[in-house]
């Protein structure tokens, strides 16, 4: 009985281990299946298989695009242009994963009466393997504003959204590089400006900012030379212009008077940008990297229609935003010199007060230029010292008064800062309220 009872018991635990496995691997393959109800995927492919995409027309152009063996796409027909990468990656996005909204028919009778008999548009995409896979997109549907679609070696008719067609139903010059300059923003180590008769050159330091090294070593505004990069990439040509129009932009840009040259150097070339400005402020550039003359947006051409002084940076310090570790300062009335200990501030081993301190330390990260002196300068009557990033960084600056003037001057810099009477007084209040912190309440009772 004993043995017939264990005999029982194995094989219920084989059954149950077998319900278990079944289980388990049922709800494995669930799992792996899309939910119900999901559209089903018309086709999908690697983009890295793809090497080139034909676009053709039922009527007007085809539209002809390559991988080369660098792995860099371009339009070789109806002519031959270099790629907008962000249309090129749109369109391989569409097309290696294609989804339906549903599909009409499994096993169509008439593919004329959805447009695919002779599709508007048809999407040969080769592949490294040497096949290809075609995708042809028929008439709209009469409800909802979706497409009829079919796959070569699928006979079911689908519909694809509006704006996956949208996507995909491209003409050659909407995937051409409409960039006037071709650079990579990310990489530039050099900026060249000519403008108001002036030559400047901006190139990056040593803490990747940018600085001005010529006509003499001055601090830039890296904002302003960073926007003005950024601009410039967004200075394109308008790919549909006729032969006549073209015309007229080359008469306008001869009559123009110029306003500013601009040569960019990234990792790769040197590339420049000639604008000029007429009587009616309309801005037109010429590319050394792209044929023509073009017309450019006001945008653009403002942010170069401005005199030298507006790239230079007009702040006395450059410690922004990091918190300083020590602050000196010194004039007629005052003599600070107060480093951070943990969260306090201490000067002569008395522990100050934090918002006296920090009152200072916002009046001196406001300190402007209002102009650029060549001259003026004279015995300091301000002289200040400020620390930041952990000590790696003092600047000291010095401040004179000439007449109703105040000239400052950083330590070890030609360049000459004029300020505002009001913001050197705000100062000069500012260290005077410094105190040292007051006892807490009840403290000595």
């Amino acid at each position: 009985m004993k043995a017939r009872g264990l005999l029982v018991a194995v094989v219920l635990l084989a059954a149950l281990g077998g319900a278990v496995y079944w289980s388990n691997k049922q709800q494995k393959e669930d799992a792996a299946k899309p939910p119900a109800g999901t559209p089903p995927k018309i086709l999908t492919l690697n983009e890295a298989d793809i090497t080139a995409v034909d676009i053709k027309r039922r009527e007007g152009e085809n539209t002809s695009l390559k991988r080369s063996a660098s792995n860099v796409w371009a339009v070789t027909a109806p002519q031959a242009y270099d790629t907008d990468r962000e249309a090129i990656n749109n369109l391989l996005t569409a097309l290696t994963s294609l989804s339906s909204e549903k599909v009409i028919e499994e096993k169509p009778t008439d593919l004329a009466g959805f447009g695919l008999k002779t599709p508007p548009v048809q999407f040969v995409i080769s592949l490294k393997n040497g096949k290809t896979r075609t995708v042809s997109l028929g008439d709209e549907a009469p409800v909802g504003g979706a497409t009829f679609a079919q796959v070569d070696g699928d006979a079911r008719v689908f519909t694809i959204a509006s704006s996956t067609r949208a996507t995909l139903d491209k003409l050659g010059v909407d995937f051409r590089d409409k960039r006037l300059l071709k650079f990579d923003v990310t990489k530039l180590a050099r900026l060249q400006l000519t403008v108001k008769g002036v030559n400047l050159e901006f190139s990056k330091n040593g803490q990747n900012e940018w600085t001005i090294v010529s006509p003499k070593p001055m601090r830039a505004d890296g904002w302003q030379v960073e926007e003005l990069a950024r601009k410039l990439t967004d200075a394109k040509l308008d790919p549909l212009l006729t032969s006549d129009q073209q015309a007229d932009l080359a008469k306008q840009f001869a009559a123009s008077a110029p306003l500013a040259t601009v040569a960019i150097t990234d990792a790769a070339t040197t590339q420049k940008l000639e604008v000029r400005k007429n009587k009616e402020n309309k801005f037109y550039a010429k590319s050394s990297v792209v044929d023509g003359f073009h017309l450019i947006t006001d945008e653009i051409g403002k942010d170069l229609d401005k005199s030298p002084e507006d790239f230079r940076n007009k702040k006395l310090f450059s410690f922004g935003f990091n918190d300083p570790t020590r602050v000196d300062y010194k004039d007629s009335a005052k003599q600070l010199n107060a480093s951070k200990a943990g969260d306090r501030w201490v000067a002569n081993n008395k522990t100050m007060d934090s918002v006296g301190i920090q009152s200072l330390i916002d009046r001196l990260r406001d300190l402007s230029a209002t102009k650029f002196p060549d001259s003026g300068f004279t015995t300091p009557e301000i002289e200040i010292g400020v620390t930041s990033q952990d000590g790696k960084v003092t600047e000291k600056v010095s401040i004179s008064k000439a007449g109703d003037r105040y000239i400052a001057r950083r330590e070890g810099e030609p360049s000459l800062y004029e300020l505002e009477a009001k913001a050197v007084s705000d100062l000069q209040k500012a260290a005077s309220d410094v105190k040292e912190q007051p006892p807490a309440k009840g403290a000595g009772k």
